[in-house]
């Protein structure tokens, strides 16, 4: 059995970590959270770090 697609329950501040370490990582990702605004705050947190990885250049922004 192949691991493709990883679920994160909790947008808070190990989930979203963890969520984008599985996602660069390779796999599919979804992020969830019994509260939109903390959901949002995960996804707002990920893009940051994203573009803050992409602009170092250790990531590619496409990931």
């Amino acid at each position: 059995m192949t691991v493709e697609r990883i679920v994160v329950i909790g947008a808070g501040t190990m989930g979203h970590g963890i969520a984008q370490a599985a996602a660069v990582s390779g796999y599919q990702v979804t992020l969830t959270d019994v509260d939109p605004a903390a959901l949002e705050r995960g996804k707002q947190a990920i893009e940051k770090s994203t573009d803050k990885l992409a602009k170092k250049g250790i990531i590619d922004q496409n990931q």
